[in-house]
């Protein structure tokens, strides 16, 4: 058998170790960090554009021409937990109160009615001459006042009747009891030939009183108020 000269052994055993060298050495430049990531970087441009494709918190040219609200800049769980927290502080916060009257503070303050001025109108021209020498309890003095006087006592009131049918009631206590005095006071105009109407009956004035329980400093109110 013919066998190969010694040279030619060691040739292919050198061959695969330099072979076998540069395959350790390409391996280790592989495994460094700044090999692999431009290696990454080189070998897939998919994954890298991926990587860095623009998130919620970032925002393209075309988004940024559009106007946004602050909700839509917000993230799910900021806009949740704001949510969140409104619903608790609404809970929280107490119902409006509503302001307390004196009546609803004391019940003994009770305030009464003293007097009450209404005004109707006839709807007639008087004769106050006439009226004042056939009423009862009737006083006109021209000189002093424009109108007859005219009083009755149920209910206790006073009426101011003038010459062009206007007539003014004062001193009921209710309002019943004025419309009750306006209305006797016409049918009295009436009895004497008088074409008296009962129109536009109005409460004008009420003039009420309570007791405060308590003193009140006129010059002080008027010093503050005046």
């Amino acid at each position: 058998l013919h066998q190969p000269e010694e040279d030619q052994q060691i040739l292919p055993n050198a061959m695969q170790q330099q072979q076998h060298q540069q395959q350790q050495a390409l391996a280790a430049l592989g495994s460094s960090p700044l090999v692999g990531f431009g290696g990454s970087i080189m070998g897939t441009p998919q994954r890298s554009m991926h990587t860095y494709a623009p998130t919620a918190s970032f925002s393209t040219p075309q988004q940024m021409m559009q106007p946004q609200t602050p909700q839509n800049l917000m993230s799910p769980m900021i806009t949740s937990g704001s949510l969140a927290g409104q619903q608790m502080l609404s809970q929280a916060s107490p119902a409006p109160m509503t302001p307390m009257t004196p009546h609803s503070a004391d019940p003994g303050i009770l305030p009464q009615l003293q007097n009450i001025v209404s005004t109707v109108n006839l709807n007639c021209k008087l004769d106050l001459k006439k009226i004042a020498l056939h009423a009862r309890n009737a006083e006109y003095n021209p000189k002093r006042f424009a109108a007859v006087i005219m009083r009755i006592r149920e209910p206790r009131t006073t009426a101011l009747i003038f010459s062009s049918g206007k007539m003014v009631c004062t001193g009921a206590k209710s309002e019943e009891d004025s419309r009750l005095a306006a209305r006797k006071y016409a049918r009295i105009i009436q009895k004497l030939g008088f074409t008296a109407k009962f129109l536009d009956f109005k409460i004008q004035n009420m003039v009420e009183s309570c007791d405060v329980k308590f003193p009140i400093r006129l010059e002080g109110l008027v010093l503050t108020h005046g």
